[in-house]
């Protein structure tokens, strides 16, 4: 073997990119269902709050949007360079659905975003409205397709292999294969969680510093009854979607527990050190029965152990573990907020409590912790396959890739995407320490049941689109 292994670098390299353009996805599907919901409401009562927090969110939007646009492009051309043999034997079916995913929600976002950012005045407020409702939907039907192919490599069905090559024998069973509904129920709620608690610190942002208080209340309150409903409902799809990997990959599902023993009666570890070599945990803390609880409903129940396969065919154990526990440790404590945050609106001190309100502000980044570390989950337990219990990594990755070309693109990518994020990040810092401020005033129009004008909002940090300019 040569000294840089082409496999562990594409490993590497698809990892970066995956995890780095996961971030921006998951916050645009959550933000963007926000913004059709302000321009609803806008639409509703001709309240300029509700327009000015959408034109506000619709800043950051853009600029996250475009950075999920340039970091997901690259992915696709993985497929080719790092992974030949897998894009090859799979081609009858992942080029139809990625394909599926282009017609059915690119062009659709592509459409309907130019109307969304550059239509406010332009054309009326119901196509307007219409316009932020299929970039919306749009983006879920993006993930539906993504997450489509993504559960076919997990729970591969309505298939079979000739001479090597992929051949689908039920198009209805390979796209709508088992653990598709769970995972795209579990990133679907991940993605109203993050875009709601992003909103939320934001929100919590510009009430401790007094800046656009009535807008940042209603805003504030909105997301905070959100993530009351969005946080136990995503903690009981997490349940669906493992007692689902439970059935169909429990060697994934022995990993996350820590689980080397097929046992009745299986103790859920709070903390372990899981050696793969000694086939143990060390400083193992466990709740005894508890995983045979959640796992099979029986406080007996049977839970398979890593030792059920052979060494070769088990994820890397202590990555798994450790992701699995931060991910649901951060789900918990989501969940805590919201009540807290019940509570306190219950008391009347919601907007006034100001440890609740930094506590928002630290919650900012830990949703996009959670998603990565339940990718992790994902991916790394599915390993040493790329398609489960089909093809291995080492039978897809490209040939005549060397270890120098790997390292040499996971280099190049790594430069390129601390360049994209970092301007990234500057622009939508910008637009935050902006603040709503710059899109006019909060009040309540005296005409509200008149039609809404772009003559009633005065650009007036930009004279050059205000009203006198027209």
């Amino acid at each position: 073997m040569e000294a840089l292994d082409p496999l562990l670098l594409s490993r590497m390299q698809f990892a970066f990119v995956v995890s780095f353009h996961a971030l921006f996805p998951v916050f645009t599907i959550g933000l963007a269902a926000y913004i059709a919901v302000l321009e609803a409401l806008w639409y509703r009562t001709d309240s300029p709050v509700y327009r000015r927090l959408s034109e506000f969110w619709i800043k950051i939007f853009a600029v996250v949007f475009g950075m999920g646009v340039v970091s997901g492009v690259v992915m696709s051309f993985q497929f080719g360079t790092n992974w030949s043999e897998f894009s090859f034997a799979t081609a009858n079916f992942l080029g139809p659905i990625l394909s599926y995913e282009v017609l059915t929600a690119f062009f659709l976002e592509a459409v309907f975003l130019g109307i969304l950012l550059f239509g406010r005045d332009r054309v009326p407020r119901g196509t307007h409205l219409f316009a932020a409702c299929m970039v919306a939907i749009g983006t879920f039907i993006s993930s539906f397709w993504i997450l489509s192919a993504n559960s076919w490599m997990q729970t591969p069905q309505g298939f079979e292999f000739r001479d090597g090559i992929v051949h689908v024998t039920s198009w209805g069973e390979a796209i709508f294969n088992p653990s598709l509904w769970p995972r795209f129920g579990h990133v679907a709620l991940a993605s109203l969680l993050t875009g709601g608690f992003v909103v939320a610190g934001v929100s919590a942002y510009f009430l401790l510093r007094n800046r656009a208080v009535e807008m940042n209340r209603k805003a504030l309150s909105m997301t905070l009854w959100l993530l009351l409903l969005v946080a136990p409902a995503q903690i009981f799809m997490g349940d669906i979607h493992g007692l689902n990997s439970f059935e169909h990959q429990p060697t994934k599902v022995a990993a996350m527990e820590g689980a080397w023993e097929t046992r009745e009666g299986a103790p859920l570890y709070l903390f372990a050190i899981p050696d793969s070599t000694a086939e143990t945990n060390h400083l193992a803390v466990g709740i005894p029965n508890l995983a045979s609880l959640i796992l099979t409903h029986q406080w007996d129940g049977e839970v398979p152990g890593l030792k059920e396969v052979s060494a070769e065919e088990r994820p890397p154990v202590g990555i798994v573990f450790w992701s699995f526990r931060i991910m649901v440790g951060i789900g918990v404590l989501m969940l805590l907020v919201a009540l807290w945050g019940a509570w306190l609106r219950m008391r009347g001190r919601l907007f006034e409590t100001r440890a609740f309100l930094n506590t928002l502000q630290l919650m900012i980044p830990l949703p996009f912790v959670a998603v990565l570390t339940g990718w992790f989950v994902t991916e790394i337990g599915r390993q040493p396959w790329l398609i489960y219990g089909q093809m291995t990594l080492a039978e897809g990755v490209t040939p005549s890739l060397t270890g120098w070309m790997a390292l040499a693109t996971l280099i190049g990518y790594v430069l390129v995407y601390a360049v994209i994020f970092t301007a990234g990040l500057y622009y939508v810092t910008r637009i935050v320490r902006t603040g709503p401020e710059g899109v006019g005033s909060v009040e309540e129009p005296a005409h509200a049941k008149r039609p809404f004008s772009a003559a009633d909002v005065p650009f007036d940090d930009d004279p050059d689109f205000s009203t006198s300019s027209r």
